[in-house]
């Protein structure tokens, strides 16, 4: 897992995308604090750029980097909840302006999954994690069902988990800082 984590390291660093097992689904990954990064995730899914991005980070420490009020709420989902949960706060920062949506919200998860965690550890921030498929298409269950078009346009390919059947994606649930408690996908 070391080599895995050095390899994408670097590539992230360079401004790259990278191909990751998470704790949902396969995903395109990039420094979520670089624009030009980001640009190169939605122009490969062909996806409208004003549909935000999932952000990945190691732990509530590195959350408070990215959200200037974390609501009580949402420390207690993370702590409670038993699935796979992505999180949207009001209030993003230190991120790029192509993660951070309209009304200043970004959508953060902490994955439960020993790579991610390190990965996130290691860069020292912020990841993006978006479904390893072309925009309207399926997501892919396995590494076997990612198109050749996505494996051709990253930089670099995880390789750990191949076999992995991949879960179905993450819960989202908005939490505003007003209180007010949105469930957007179950």
């Amino acid at each position: 897992m070391q080599k895995e984590i050095t390899n994408a390291l670097k590539v992230l660093k360079e401004g790259g995308l990278i191909l990751y097992p998470t704790d949902t689904v396969w995903a395109i990954g990039c420094d979520a604090s670089n624009t030009e990064a980001v640009n190169k995730v939605y122009e490969l899914k062909k996806r409208d750029n004003r549909r935000v991005l999932i952000c990945l980070v190691a732990d509530e420490r590195m959350l408070k980097k990215y959200v200037k009020h974390i609501p009580e709420t949402a420390l207690n989902i993370i702590e409670v909840t038993d699935k796979p949960t992505t999180i949207i706060y009001d209030d993003g920062q230190n991120l790029a302006y192509n993660v951070v949506a309209e009304d200043g919200s970004v959508a953060i998860r902490i994955p439960d999954d020993e790579f991610c965690y390190w990965l996130s550890r290691k860069f020292n921030g912020a990841m993006v994690s978006t479904s390893a498929n072309i925009s309207g298409l399926p997501s892919p269950k396995s590494f076997k069902e990612i198109s050749p078009e996505v494996l051709k346009g990253v930089d670099y390919v995880v390789n750990l988990h191949h076999e992995k059947i991949c879960n179905k994606p993450s819960s989202i649930i908005k939490l505003s800082n007003n209180g007010i408690v949105k469930i957007i996908r179950e």
